[in-house]
């Protein structure tokens, strides 16, 4: 099996480039993302399309534009209406086509946008209405009972309208009849129980690196973000998934990567370095 790709856009932000690099000095992280005059820098929201002719699978559904007016501001959310829905009826797959939908974890950045945009005085509602919803189990633990040092990172009562569908299923091991062809991989640096998926295509494997490595400048090892919970661990973790990807000439997909949507793996006199940079996927792989 080998899956067709393409990236789509949901709604950018910015963050603070200081938490978004850990330990890093700006003296450093400044040389590869030029950051505001807040301190911020820009970060996609990136997801992806998988076809194969029969099964249509997204990728998260990033941040949308859930929050209200005052929310978005503070997380430099760009534009009010949900980005992510036009970007998938340009490419041929509205919402209400998808079939299945995987969340890496369910951190606001990444399953947000199951919501529809903010409306004044009416409560979230959840799109895809026809979508299994794939979750790894326990990445949903966590949402379900989160830890006060990132409870702030979930969607208030965004569990209870996943349930209340009757189409949320739990991945529990390292494939799902669901996702058939889909290869999953968890970490934990980030947040317990964080799933990576894999693809076959033409070109090899992909892997969607969500929040283990949110772009480029995270391939370098040492480079974690303040927000990962165990960043010893998470290095660790990627140095075991880029030696395993660069052996068998495999790619990463950056959801947060502001510039490029998939890079080729390599090691390189002793040091991990993307190559072959993709700025977009367009039935990429097949």
């Amino acid at each position: 099996m080998s899956w067709s790709l393409t990236s789509v856009l949901g709604n950018g932000q910015r963050l603070d480039g200081g938490a978004m690099f850990g330990n890093a000095p700006r003296a450093l992280w400044s040389r590869w993302v030029s950051p505001d005059d807040q301190n911020r820098i820009p970060l996609a929201c990136r997801c992806l399309l998988a076809r194969d002719g029969t099964t249509t699978i997204l990728f998260e559904t990033g941040i949308g534009a859930f929050f209200e007016p005052a929310m978005r501001t503070r997380f430099g959310v760009e534009r009010s209406e949900h980005v992510l829905l036009d970007g998938l009826a340009a490419a041929g797959a509205p919402h209400d086509t998808i079939d299945v939908v995987v969340l890496s974890h369910l951190h606001f950045d990444h399953a947000g946008g199951l919501l529809r945009a903010f409306v004044e005085g009416q409560p979230p509602a959840l799109l895809f209405p026809r979508a299994t919803f794939l979750v790894g189990a326990e990445a949903w633990e966590r949402a379900r009972h989160p830890h006060a040092r990132d409870r702030a990172s979930f969607v208030p009562g965004l569990c209870e309208l996943l349930e209340a569908t009757g189409r949320l299923q739990l991945v529990t091991g390292p494939s799902h009849p669901a996702a058939p062809g889909v290869s999953f991989h968890t970490s934990d640096g980030h947040t317990p129980g964080l799933l990576l998926s894999e693809l076959p295509t033409a070109h090899g494997p992909v892997v969607f690196g969500s929040d283990l490595v949110p772009g480029r400048a995270w391939v370098h090892l040492p480079i974690t973000m303040g927000y990962d919970r165990a960043p010893e661990l998470l290095i660790d973790e990627k140095g075991r998934l880029f030696a395993d990807l660069a052996a068998r000439g495999g790619h990463l997909f950056f959801t947060h990567d502001a510039e490029v949507a998939c890079s080729r793996l390599v090691l390189d006199k002793g040091r991990f370095t993307p190559v072959d940079d993709q700025a977009t996927l367009t039935g990429w792989g097949a």
